[in-house]
């Protein structure tokens, strides 16, 4: 009896080592699955200038550094060697979206603009769909009010009387300089 005692403990012993092995098993497994379910955050990594098509339209020969620096904005390459010329180079990485790099050169014959060389650009609403174009379509609110709910705000009289009724009057086409030359 004692000997058929040991062998029922030696058998439970070995079904529990057999069940303590094959449940480290199923735990690495499931350890790896949720391992690859939680992903580590990334980034969007967006360096240099966007440069849209309109922009380099707007470069017309002859135009000072400075008008170039106002349309273009600061070049992110300089170089003492080449003074003669300035280079615009935009990078964008974004999880899931093949990168998107652009450049654009800028020569320069003295002070005056001679030429612009480089990728194609594209303009600024496709640029801004491209970007969209990972998240899906946004839901645009509308911006103007109706008259049904311009209606429920009645206009307001200031102390002298006058009507603060808002202007409806389209805004001007261009703008005055900010600075004066």
């Amino acid at each position: 009896m004692h000997v058929q005692a040991r062998s029922r403990a030696g058998l439970a012993l070995t079904l529990a080592i057999a069940a303590a092995l094959a449940g480290c098993n199923s735990l690495d497994g499931a350890a790896h699955r949720v391992a690859n379910a939680v992903t580590p955050y990334k980034v969007e990594v967006v360096q240099g200038n966007f440069v849209s098509k309109e922009q380099v339209e707007a470069l017309q020969p002859g135009m000072s550094r400075q008008q170039i620096r106002d349309i273009l904005g600061t070049p992110l390459v300089t170089s003492v060697f080449h003074s003669d010329r300035w280079e615009y180079v935009f990078t964008i990485k974004r999880p899931g979206v093949d990168p998107q790099v652009r450049k654009l050169t800028v020569f320069f014959n003295g002070d005056s603009f001679a030429r612009a060389e480089g990728d194609e650009m594209p303009s600024e609403s496709d640029f801004v769909a491209s970007l969209q174009g990972m998240k899906g379509k946004p839901k645009v609110p509308q911006l103007e009010a109706t008259e049904a709910q311009l209606a429920k705000y009645p206009a307001r009289q200031t102390d002298d009387g006058a009507d603060t009724t808002v202007n409806t009057a389209p805004a001007a086409a261009s703008y005055p300089p900010l600075e004066s030359r």
